[in-house]
């Protein structure tokens, strides 16, 4: 028997599969939503009729972004970095997407899996920003003071990580005690998607289009950053006032 070859109709079958078994939209930015997941679901397909684990995919998906965050630092701003960065992200960022929806697809998901999957975006939100200060540091004519806009960057997303981890897993708990849905399940409006867009790591990743200009990409970057600060603000306290509900 032939193998079926990538188009053939395992693939369509398993995108037609993956369309319907997307997880929830709620809380989800414009481009992972749209876009990332979209793209996902396409390389799940594909992995799938490579044979690839969700795990394999998960470690492919941290070699390609590691590498583009890796080139930041060593290469510094240019044309070709203004290229290859951002592509190395995105490839990695879809990835990120795709091991998931494969679990789902082959009914390969575990603890473990997931462990893994959030040990690695831990470690691609705790490096992409001080990544953007040492080249800041080496390769842009800045003043001092400017290197504290990455440093806040970082501040700000790390505790965005691991506060949207944390409302993920309390609301679970106090959907399972209560056994109804609780603010922050379901789905949101795609006005909501656009709004909390600044905090899309699919948006940092176009943002190093401008990496072969300095001046863009630092107004751009710096833009996002407030951006970022003022939504975690506005969200912490939304945040602190749910949970405070539930006693």
């Amino acid at each position: 028997m032939a193998a079926r070859t990538s188009a053939g109709p395992g693939y369509r079958d398993a995108v037609a599969r993956l369309s319907t078994a997307q997880k929830t939209s709620k809380g989800a930015p414009a481009y992972s939503r749209y876009i990332n997941r979209r793209l996902g679901r396409y390389l799940a397909a594909l992995a799938h009729q490579t044979g690839l684990r969700p795990n394999q995919v998960t470690a492919i998906s941290a070699v390609c972004t590691f590498s583009g965050i890796a080139t930041a630092v060593l290469a510094g701003p240019g044309p070709l970095a203004a290229i290859v960065i951002p592509a190395l992200l995105i490839l990695g960022y879809a990835l990120d997407s795709a091991d998931g929806q494969l679990a789902r697809l082959t009914g390969g998901g575990s603890p473990a899996g997931e462990w893994l999957d959030h040990t690695v975006d831990a470690f691609k939100v705790g490096s992409i920003h001080l990544a953007v200060l040492v080249c800041w540091w080496r390769f842009f004519p800045l003043e001092t003071a400017w290197l504290l806009v990455p440093l806040i960057f970082q501040v700000a997303a790390t505790v965005h990580f691991v506060s949207t981890l944390l409302m993920d897993q309390l609301r679970r708990g106090n959907r399972a005690h209560h056994g109804t849905l609780v603010a922050g399940d379901g789905h949101s409006s795609a006005l909501y998607s656009l709004a909390v867009v600044p905090t899309d790591f699919g948006l940092m990743c176009l943002v190093f289009f401008l990496f072969a200009w300095p001046a863009a990409f630092v107004g751009v970057y710096s833009a996002l950053c407030a951006a970022t600060v003022a939504f975690l603000l506005l969200a912490l306290r939304k945040w602190y006032r749910e949970v405070k509900a539930w006693n």
